[in-house]
């Protein structure tokens, strides 16, 4: 079976790895134009591209597949990679791209994306952090059948995975990942026996998981302790929860709740002070901040924090 890749960051990687691993044929890949990154804002390939290179696979990296869009030269440059591929199915993974019909239809097995979430719960560009938000117990993989909606096609495989109380973004997403590169090596075999099963989606229990936006990182301390605690969970490792000490920024990485449903004072304010971090007010509830990080600084344990720049109690964080 020859199977085309679309994917750009390290989620998609690992799932191509799997397929190279398993000894699936992979003729081209497609993945996002380099990026500026670093201090040096130097170009940057995609974890996806960095792979494909390194095995020797060819790569191509149009800013759109749109034929009568805003890039119709690079769309059409695409298109023919695509073409002169001759792939029996495009498997996806967080791609970046709109797939227009042209796409979705050119292999004759279709287009199969590998999704981190339990459709039709979390559809959308950030199913990991929003379940996290959410306080979701589970999560999940769904390999899915693409059509033109957004993550709205029939549902191939679908495997649960527990979300633990300690999980980030980050823990969270490297499980997955390779849950998904287990997942789609299994549907493709399946495939290759013309076997899959799909599955439409349910009408109810829709949601929509939108992008994480920077801004998304401000902590709100008349939140509800609770609701703090598991977005500083789900921004972990973005955009991070951001408060204001002392007019300066301070990055707030991981917090604990102290007490769930108190109302122990103005919110934001320092309760109590210990090695083990300090308790902070909020709308509803305290938190015990356990990972911090200054501006230009490190991230640290509570502990070290606090030898660096101690807090006093009362003292406020806006």
């Amino acid at each position: 079976m020859r199977v085309a890749f679309a994917g750009t960051p390290e989620f998609a990687a690992i799932a191509l790895r799997a397929l190279l691993d398993a000894g699936f044929e992979v003729p081209l890949v497609l993945s996002q134009p380099d990026r500026p990154a670093g201090r040096g804002m130097k170009l940057q390939a995609s974890p996806v591209k960095q792979l494909a290179v390194e095995r020797g696979i060819a790569v191509a990296q149009p800013r759109s597949l749109r034929l009568d869009g805003k890039f119709p030269d690079e769309a059409a440059i695409g298109r023919q990679a695509l073409l002169d591929a001759r792939p029996d199915v495009l498997v996806v993974a967080a791609y970046g791209l709109i797939l227009p019909a042209w796409v979705l239809t050119l292999p004759r097995l279709g287009c199969l994306n590998i999704h981190g979430s339990i459709l039709p719960r979390w559809r959308g560009a950030a199913p990991i952090h929003r379940a996290i938000e959410a306080g979701d117990v589970e999560t999940g993989i769904t390999i899915m059948q693409m059509d033109e909606g957004l993550d709205t096609g029939d549902m191939l495989l679908i495997e649960r995975l527990p979300i633990t109380p300690v999980d980030t973004s980050a823990t969270l997403h490297d499980r997955l990942a390779v849950l998904g590169g287990r997942m789609i090596v299994q549907a493709l075999d399946i495939a290759a026996r013309g076997a899959l099963d799909p599955v439409r989606q349910p009408e109810e229990g829709v949601t929509y998981a939108h992008k994480i936006e920077k801004a998304e990182g401000q902590i709100r301390w008349t939140d509800e302790a609770v609701r703090i605690a598991r977005r500083l969970r789900a921004f972990d490792p973005f955009p991070g929860g951001v408060a204001q000490l002392d007019g300066e920024p301070l990055k707030v990485w991981r917090a604990e709740v102290v007490d769930a449903d108190g109302t122990p004072g103005e919110p934001g304010r320092v309760l109590a002070v210990a090695p083990e971090g300090p308790v902070v007010a909020c709308g509803r509830g305290s938190v015990r901040l356990t990972e911090l990080q200054r501006a230009g600084g490190k991230r640290l344990p509570a502990a070290a924090f606090l030898q660096a720049r101690p807090l006093l109690v009362g003292e406020s964080l806006a």
